[in-house]
């Protein structure tokens, strides 16, 4: 008998349901291009509030990724220079924040622009962004898109950052990041997600930022600790990351956040954004496995650090992808990802750049990794889970959105091209804008030696994590000079320990300056006479001697 048996009122009617999209087409019908009149109309109304208040919720786990990368990045350096990372991330939060607002949103996304290769400032201020469908989806209004892509621009940022660990100031850096977010950052979301972008024309698959957040932060890292120079050899010796649970908990930070930030991109609660979650989580668990056991493989030892770094990178091949392949594929391609990224980081020593984040072996290798995915593994039923994106085909080809399995075999060179682009002009105009700023006076980018050898917290903070005594005195007092042994000979004390150990001697160097309350001879006598059974282990010898005769040491 069915459990639903005389129940069946109450059961849904799924069949009569329709899609649950905008409750009605959009049509302002009052100031359509300032984003309609809140006097006149009900501006909610074209928006489903489930969507809205999903993309808020996913904006808020984008943002905690900034502070995650600042824990990360605090528990790689040295610990008089961990705050001076987080501090950094969270400049750039700041810094972003305020440029975006200005001008970021408007030159990325302005849809009243017809070139191919950056917006205009219509939007400026956030100006004529209120109600009107935003130009990544119409599932959402113009001031939520803003909001949500805000922190992406955020998080871009403060990945660069990592160029500057243990050697870079503060100011020039943040300097930078505004200038980079106008003439770097904004002009490759463009292409990529904004309808008129030559990207976008070309029909280039980049799901939420494998060009503009993943390869454009790690050849921007790559240029800028190419201009600041590698970190002193002098202070390298005896290295010691901060804090590994540190590193640890910006991993799970970022974990978290990620599922809001590949989540969010399908712009509304469909299964496009369930899908786009478990592509997440399965990428980054594949690669950490890969990662851990290459690891394990060299060292005979599991490595909680290397997990956090498998981790990440399949996060970040899952940035291009994981709302547009399938879920096999994300296991294919986080094993791939996770082996060929543990790999790239010998490419910094090859190039000589001291790359100390590794940003670029990452999210560089990681995000060209995810874009070409695209090309094979990219499906047109993962695509269509939206609700919105059905039936679209590619604007320059025509054949169905997808990649080799549903036989668009054009896609490859399509990713391919974009890679390229992607990486040199990323890498030729960060390189270019941070050899200028450093040509400023006031402006340069590399902190002094002096500075360098204090830390970083002590020499721009004065602030530290944690025990600031502790940390100012490591800071600043000198090594102190090695004693010399002493000229005169040592006086050597040995003694047979007895028939039991009748093959063994304990040999007692003690020091000249080295005092005793009597002579060394009376002190082995009285030694001696206290055996009872004519039998002492080395251990009861050396710590009778030791009542008398302090810091001795073995010969």
């Amino acid at each position: 008998m069915s459990f639903f048996t005389g129940k069946e009122s109450f059961l849904p009617d799924y069949a009569s349901y329709n899609w649950t999209g905008a409750p009605s087409n959009y049509d302002l019908s009052t100031n359509a291009a300032l984003g309609g009149d809140a006097h006149t109309e009900n501006l909610n109304k074209w928006y489903q509030s489930g969507d809205q208040a999903y993309l808020i919720v996913a904006s808020a786990l984008v943002w905690i990724m900034v502070p995650g990368l600042g824990f990360l990045y605090a528990g790689l350096v040295r610990r008089k220079s961990a705050l001076h990372m987080i501090l950094a991330c969270m400049g750039c939060l700041s810094v972003t924040s305020v440029q975006w607002y200005l001008l970021g949103y408007s030159l990325a996304f302005s849809p009243t622009t017809t070139n191919g290769f950056i917006g205009d400032l219509s939007n400026f201020g956030l100006i004529n962004t209120l109600a009107a469908p935003s130009v990544g989806s119409p599932l959402i209004p113009s001031l939520l898109y803003a909001f949500f892509q805000m922190q992406f621009c955020a998080v871009t940022a403060a990945i660069i950052i990592g160029a500057v660990a243990e050697r870079g100031r503060l100011v020039p850096a943040m300097v930078f990041t505004f200038i980079w977010a106008t003439i770097v950052y904004c002009p490759m979301v463009y292409w990529a997600w904004n309808p008129n972008g030559w990207a976008y024309k070309y029909g280039v698959m980049d799901f939420a930022g494998g060009g503009p957040i993943e390869i454009c932060s790690g050849m921007s890292a790559l240029a800028y600790s190419w201009i600041l120079g590698p970190r002193r050899e002098a202070l390298m010796t005896d290295f010691r990351r901060h804090s590994v649970a540190f590193i640890i908990l910006g991993t799970a930070l970022l974990w978290f956040g990620w599922l809001g930030f590949n989540g969010g991109t399908s712009f509304g609660a469909n299964l496009r954004a369930t899908m786009a979650c478990w592509n997440t989580h399965l990428a980054a668990t594949f690669a950490a496995i890969s990662w851990i056991l290459l690891d394990w493989r060299l060292e005979r030892k599991w490595s909680m650090v290397g997990w956090c770094s498998g981790t990440i990178c399949g996060l970040i091949m899952s940035t291009s992808s994981a709302g547009l392949i399938t879920a096999w594929g994300s296991v294919v391609m986080g094993i791939v990802t996770g082996i060929v990224c543990n790999y790239a980081g010998k490419v910094k020593t090859l190039l000589n750049i001291d790359d100390s984040m590794d940003v670029f072996a990452q999210h560089g290798v990681g995000g060209i990794i995810g874009l070409l995915a695209n090309a094979f593994f990219a499906s047109d039923v993962i695509i269509s889970l939206d609700g919105v994106s059905v039936g679209l085909q590619n604007p320059t080809t025509g054949t169905p959105q997808g990649g080799w399995i549903n036989h668009n075999y054009r896609q490859l060179y399509i990713q391919l091209a974009y890679i390229v682009v992607c990486c040199v002009y990323s890498f030729a105009v960060t390189g270019v804008i941070a050899f200028l700023i450093n040509l400023i006076p006031g402006l340069q980018l590399r902190a002094s030696e002096e500075a360098e050898r204090n830390g970083m917290d002590d020499s721009e903070l004065g602030e530290f994590t944690f025990d600031s005594v502790e940390m100012r005195r490591e800071a600043v007092t000198p090594p102190k000079p090695k004693m010399k042994e002493p000229e005169t000979p040592s006086l050597y004390l040995s003694a047979d320990l007895g028939k039991r150990n009748s093959f063994r001697r304990i040999d007692i160097r003690l020091p000249p300056q080295v005092k005793s309350n009597q002579p060394p001879t009376k002190t082995l006598q009285a030694l001696n006479d206290e055996r009872s059974d004519g039998q002492r282990s080395i251990t009861s010898f050396r710590r009778s001697l030791e009542m008398y005769y302090p810091f001795v040491t073995k010969s």
